[in-house]
């Protein structure tokens, strides 16, 4: 398949997929063009053309993440960190969950109760607070403090991306033990090998 009948197939699919995750067109359709050019000098490097559409999607993401890394906006998470929940729409977000989930399931009992109790059981922190016998401002200080351990998690295992309402669109392993599912430098990932599923030449 020649790079013009690549490029033919794929860009409307990839344009959509680029245009959600950049802020604006003039940039997105930059990071189209550099695609191009990518694909267009390295496909003689394609051994198996089964693989050929996880191949793109990975020069996609990877020209996405280089973006981000220029404007220096992949480096923290909001403040607010809101966590997934299924059903998630964004491939890279269902990817997350099941870390997520795993990071969540490390941290000590009383914050790993509080997140589950309001993020997942969808309590808010007041009824949080008359759940546990807390005072209000002991079960928000407890809820802070346990979305601070996961952030430290998160930011120890990934760069982030995000949209311009602060939600994650998508991410990239920091270190290759993350991408090959054999842990990485958070506690949870130590102890979870599942964690972060997505490994290199994935869509």
């Amino acid at each position: 398949m020649t790079t013009e009948q690549v490029w033919q197939e794929f860009h409307p699919k990839l344009k959509q997929f680029v245009l959600k995750r950049i802020p604006d067109e003039q940039s997105g359709e930059d990071i189209l063009q550099n695609v191009f050019l990518k694909i267009h000098t390295r496909i003689d490097t394609l051994r198996d053309e089964e693989k050929l559409q996880s191949w793109i999607y990975q020069i996609a993401r990877n020209a996405i993440a280089d973006y981000y890394r220029e404007q220096r906006t992949t480096t923290d998470l909001p403040e607010e960190l809101v966590l997934p929940e299924e059903p998630a729409d964004d491939d890279a977000v269902k990817e997350l969950i099941p870390c997520i989930k795993t990071m969540v399931d490390s941290l000590p009992n009383d914050y790993r109760e509080a997140l589950y109790l309001t993020e997942y059981e969808g309590l808010t922190q007041r009824e949080l607070a008359d759940r546990l016998g807390l005072s209000f401002s002991g079960a928000k200080s407890r809820v802070q403090r346990a979305r601070e351990k996961l952030k430290v998690m998160l930011l120890d295992c990934c760069h982030f991306e995000f949209d311009r309402r602060g939600r994650v669109i998508d991410y990239q392993p920091k270190c290759a033990c993350c991408a090959n599912q054999v842990g990485c430098s958070s506690n949870a990932c130590h102890d979870d090998k599942t964690c972060l599923s997505r490994t290199p030449g994935s869509s």
